[in-house]
């Protein structure tokens, strides 16, 4: 049921936190785990805490960069537990559970998990859909890696088990095109940023944080296949006008 869940895990320094985090998705029933440049791994204390899950590390896709790791992703989430300078679409783990629970199989969901000691960046940050927050006891807030993704993905499994009440299609009806995928929505973001430019709304010198907040925007939207082929026609169309 799943099966389209990916995990990441981004720059993780303990491989103990790998196996324990393998572990956990197993538990839920998740097998596709994706670790962004790990510090050690393979690595014995990541056979050890998996306990069982050794067919998760097995089967683990290890990767140079996060584009690798989201190419074929049309949903991202990144695991945020601070507050951000840009406010982003947050939601708790059963909120997320009720985004994902009425998407098709075949939409590709990436859930993100930063290093142990500082999390996801604000560049990484800046490529998810939504962030999710897990509302811990403010008093001791650190969270152990494994321990979150236990926590997401038993509500990920719960959703889909017993069903989401107020989980439902967008429109009430099913959606007519594929979402676009993370590497669609990257050159279109690049394809923006180079447009502004030529047309000097956007300063290189100065960008403020005029990009971030059109990333916020068009990842809010969850763009379609066709609507982002729509907007870079229009980029085009706008760079071929000023260039006479």
């Amino acid at each position: 049921m799943l099966k389209n869940i990916r995990i990441v895990l981004v720059n993780t320094s303990h491989p103990g936190n790998i196996g324990a985090a393998a572990r956990a998705m197993k538990n839920m029933g998740l097998s596709d785990l994706c670790l962004v440049e790990p510090r050690k791994f393979p690595h014995g204390d990541a056979d050890a805490r998996a306990a069982g899950a050794t067919d998760v590390l097995e089967n683990a896709q290890v990767v140079d960069n996060l584009d690798q790791a989201l190419s074929d992703c049309q949903l991202v989430v990144g695991a945020s537990a601070r507050s951000r300078t840009i406010p982003w679409p947050i939601v708790n783990p059963r909120e997320l559970a009720a985004i994902v629970e009425p998407l098709p199989e075949d939409v590709r969901v990436a859930v993100l998990f930063g290093r142990e000691d500082r999390g996801l960046t604000n560049d990484e940050l800046q490529r998810c859909h939504h962030h999710v927050h897990i509302p811990v006891n403010e008093e001791f807030s650190s969270l152990n890696i494994a321990a979150a993704v236990q926590v997401i993905t038993y509500e990920l499994r719960m959703s889909k088990v017993l069903g989401a009440d107020e989980a439902r299609p967008q429109w009430g009806t099913e959606w007519d095109v594929e979402l676009a995928d993370n590497g669609e929505l990257e050159r279109l973001f690049d394809h923006l940023e180079e447009t502004l430019t030529d047309v000097e709304f956007l300063d290189p010198e100065k960008p403020r944080n005029l990009m971030p907040r059109l990333r916020r925007l068009f990842l809010r939207a969850l763009p379609d296949k066709i609507e982002v082929n729509i907007l870079r026609g229009m980029l085009t169309a706008i760079q071929k006008c000023n260039r006479r």
